[in-house]
C-alpha cells in the first residue's frame, strides 16, 4: 500500500490548540481508569513498552484505516474531545474528514518508546497527530535523526513512517492525545497506484 503523499516526512506544526475544556478532566483521571483501559488496549505493540494508553477509537482491521470502531469510553469524551480534533486540524482544510484513531499517551517519567515505525498497513494514509496536554522540558521526540519538545498545546503531525522514538527523562508524566486524521473526499492509494 501506498503511502498517502499529503503526510509530512519530518514534522509538521499545526498551531495553538485550545486544551482548557480538557486538560484538566483528563488529568482528573483516576489510575485504577488508566489501568483498566492500558490493561484492554488495543494497540499493545513491543516498542510502547510500559507507555500506558486510553483508546477512545481504533481501526477494526490494521490492513485498511477507514474500518474502525468506538471504545466505550468514546461515548464519554467525544463531546470534549471532538473540539480539540477539529481545532488541530483546521489547517488541513478537508471538507469531510475521520478519525481512524483517537487516544491518550501516558508516558511515566524516565519512561521510553523505542525507536519504530508505525509498521501496520492502516498506519500509512491517515496524518498521525499529538496534542500534549502535559509535558516538561525534558520530554524528547526524536524523528529521524532531529530531536524535538512538543509545547502543551501544541498540536503537530509527526512522520509514523520515519523512524521515531520519545524519551521523558523528567520527573512527571507525558500526556498526548494522538489520533489520526484523513480526507475522505482524498482518492485512496489504489488511484495513486493506477488501479
Amino acid at each position: 500500500m501506498h503511502i498517502n503523499p499529503r503526510k509530512t516526512t519530518s514534522v509538521r506544526p499545526l498551531g495553538k490548540v485550545d486544551i482548557s475544556g480538557i486538560r484538566e478532566a483528563i488529568l482528573a483521571i483516576p489510575e485504577d481508569i488508566w489501568d483498566a483501559e492500558n490493561a484492554d488496549k488495543p494497540n499493545r505493540f513491543e516498542a510502547l513498552d510500559r507507555t500506558r494508553h486510553i483508546v477512545f477509537r481504533f481501526v477494526s482491521n490494521f490492513q485498511d484505516w477507514r474500518e474502525s470502531y468506538d471504545r466505550p469510553l468514546w461515548a464519554q469524551w467525544r463531546e470534549r474531545l471532538e473540539p480539540v480534533l477539529a481545532e488541530a486540524t483546521r489547517p488541513y482544510g478537508y471538507a469531510h474528514a475521520a478519525f481512524p484513531r483517537v487516544m491518550l499517551a501516558r508516558m511515566a517519567a524516565g519512561g521510553i518508546i523505542k525507536p519504530h515505525r508505525d509498521a501496520n498497513q492502516a498506519a500509512k494514509w491517515p496524518h498521525k497527530i499529538h496534542v500534549p496536554l502535559q509535558t516538561n522540558d525534558q520530554v524528547a521526540f526524536l524523528v529521524g535523526d532531529t530531536e524535538y519538545h512538543f509545547p502543551e498545546g501544541e498540536a503537530v503531525e509527526v512522520n509514523n513512517m520515519g523512524v521515531h522514538a520519545v524519551r521523558n527523562g523528567g520527573v512527571s508524566d507525558r500526556i498526548h492525545l494522538i489520533f489520526e486524521y484523513y480526507d475522505l473526499d482524498q482518492p485512496g492509494p489504489e488511484a495513486a497506484a493506477g488501479s
